[in-house]
């Protein structure tokens, strides 16, 4: 699945993942978060390598699906996390309480999720994730179940949400103007085994809004990056540095 592949997640970069279905970008996250241990090679956390277990806690992860628990409430939800490493209830709805209203949440605190929008959910999912503590958020195409209109507006929203916290984030999606919009750097894997990833710097300011979706240079990479993914070219990469995450050598093989 991965053969002497090697990648670097520098602090507080957002980063997104583009492949085709199929090539593994699931696995890579189970992996990285600790849910799976590579068969080679190794993953480093700020410099520090260690087992699947010892990651465990320290890396956020979010499925596709929000796996909200249907039988707690939007508060219980989002605490899950701080409960399991042992936090007091009291102190985990004092922090969810606290943070609600700026995910767009106040006043949902007592509804539980078959009562809220597919946007809602993500958002306590999200906000779970977060709460969770880790140096490292994981999004696995959080947004893909969504309507068009209700993806725009997540987008929008994680923007501001990242600017505020600026926690590193690796963000899996099929979306090629998503991945444009959201992140700072975009990494595109073409053929299976995945052997390199092709970096592409957003050639974007920050803070941004979705009204640079027409932007002539965001346009062009748009463009090189479909091309790669369909087979019929590409563009070269550069390193980035002050890595938070670090995987070499075939994980996963």
């Amino acid at each position: 699945m991965f053969e002497d592949l090697s990648l670097e997640i520098g602090a507080s970069e957002f980063v997104s993942f583009l492949a085709p279905s199929g090539l593994g970008k699931t696995t890579l996250f189970r992996i990285i978060a600790g849910l799976l241990e590579p068969e080679a090679g190794r993953i480093e956390l700020n410099g520090t390598a260690g087992s699947a277990k010892t990651r465990l806690g320290r890396v956020g992860y979010m499925p596709q699906r929000d796996c909200l628990m249907p039988w707690r409430t939007v508060w219980e939800n989002a605490a899950l996390a701080l409960e399991v490493a042992g936090t007091s209830k009291r102190e985990a709805k004092r922090q969810v309480l606290e943070l609600l209203p700026s995910f767009g949440l106040q006043g949902t605190e007592m509804r539980f999720p078959d009562q809220l929008s597919g946007g809602m959910r993500q958002r306590v999912s999200f906000l779970r994730t977060l709460l969770g503590g880790g140096e490292l958020l994981l999004l696995d195409e959080p947004f893909s179940a969504l309507d068009a209109i209700t993806r725009l507006e997540m987008q929008e929203w994680l923007l501001e949400v990242w600017e505020r916290n600026r926690k590193t984030i690796l963000f899996i999606t099929h979306d090629v103007e998503e991945a444009l919009l959201l992140s700072d750097r975009v990494l595109v894997a073409y053929e299976a085994p995945i052997r390199e990833l092709v970096e592409f710097r957003v050639p974007l300011s920050r803070p941004r809004s979705f009204g640079i979706a027409t932007d002539a240079a965001l346009s062009e990479a748009k463009a090189e990056i479909l091309k790669l993914l369909r087979g019929t070219g590409g563009t070269g990469r550069s390193k980035a540095g002050l890595p938070v995450l670090t995987a070499a050598g075939g994980i996963g093989r």
